[in-house]
């Protein structure tokens, strides 16, 4: 049994990581400010990790994963409250690479400020260089969009409400955008592996080896939710996120490294279906957006 500490814990990828690794029967900590339930089978820290003080110094840490970091001091107070950091894995974001890069985007490119996701792909990237400069044994992984159970964004539950609701699927332009996702438990996967077997590699990118277009991704949503595909595609004269759930952003990442380690991942038709099956019982732990109002008055 390993003691694990893992930043967040009640939201979507951390909530997902703690339970998982819970589970399997690991020691799982969980750090947050207690503002939403806790899951089974975990212990609470409570505290807000940017005033830690002497919160942490009686722990011993086999890893800490922090889910939950998006700038250079949220890592620092972390890093500077935990006693001996034995293994630190952070799940950091592609938004670090430039998107005027030449796809798919490699763990070797030079990374930068990419204009679509501005100052979180920053952020992101100052925390990654804070991580290299003062841990020893870090891993980082770039994930495109991630998915799955827990889900509490509004992207893949929205196309869910239209099969619900029976209406066409507004799609973007011609719908041939590419997009890249990763299951929420093929990234646990990774990390339970990086764990193990500890490899030379520092950063991954991970994700599903092939991109899915627009169309394609919506049509699975749907029939996941077992409803007929009826597709209208929208031109240029209406904003993408109006009406849709992602940004006009194409996502193309090289996974060649994670595959070595992980050759398998879930497929995107099964990790939608089992979204959908928890999205239909959950439908008030998502953050809705009013793509509906906008579609009701203008398209």
């Amino acid at each position: 049994m390993r003691n694990i500490l893992v930043t967040g814990g009640t939201v979507f990828v951390s909530r997902y990581v703690a339970r998982w690794f819970a589970q399997k029967g690991d020691n799982v900590f969980v750090l947050n400010r207690n503002h939403n339930p806790q899951e089974d089978g975990v212990t609470l820290i409570e505290a807000d990790r940017h005033h830690l003080g002497d919160k942490l110094k009686a722990y011993d840490f086999d890893a800490v994963l922090d889910i939950t970091a998006y700038t250079r001091e949220d890592v620092r107070c972390l890093v500077d409250a935990v006693p001996e950091i034995r293994r630190y894995i952070f799940v950091s974001s592609s938004a670090v690479y430039p998107e005027t890069l030449e796809r798919p985007f490699s763990e070797e490119m030079r990374c930068g400020y990419n204009s679509v996701w501005g100052d979180y792909g920053k952020n992101k990237l100052e925390a990654e260089q804070y991580i290299a400069e003062n841990i020893e044994n870090y891993y980082i992984l770039r994930p495109p969009y991630l998915y799955g159970p827990m889900q509490n964004l509004y992207r893949e539950p929205f196309m869910f409400d239209c099969a619900i609701k029976n209406q066409p699927c507004y799609i973007p332009k011609d719908g041939s955008m590419p997009l890249q996702f990763f299951h929420v438990e093929d990234l646990c996967r990774f990390i339970e592996i990086i764990l193990e077997k500890q490899p030379k590699q520092r950063i991954f990118n991970v994700g599903n080896p092939d991109t899915v277009n627009i169309k394609e991704w919506a049509r699975l949503c749907y029939e996941a939710a077992g409803a007929e595909f009826k597709p209208v595609f929208v031109d240029e004269s209406h904003a993408q996120r109006s009406y849709f759930c992602f940004y006009d952003y194409a996502y193309d990442l090289d996974v060649t490294k994670q595959c070595e380690l992980m050759p398998d991942v879930k497929p995107l038709s099964e990790g939608l279906k089992e979204s959908y099956e928890w999205y239909v019982n959950h439908k008030n732990d998502v953050n809705k957006k009013p793509y509906f109002e906008y579609i009701e008055k203008n398209l």
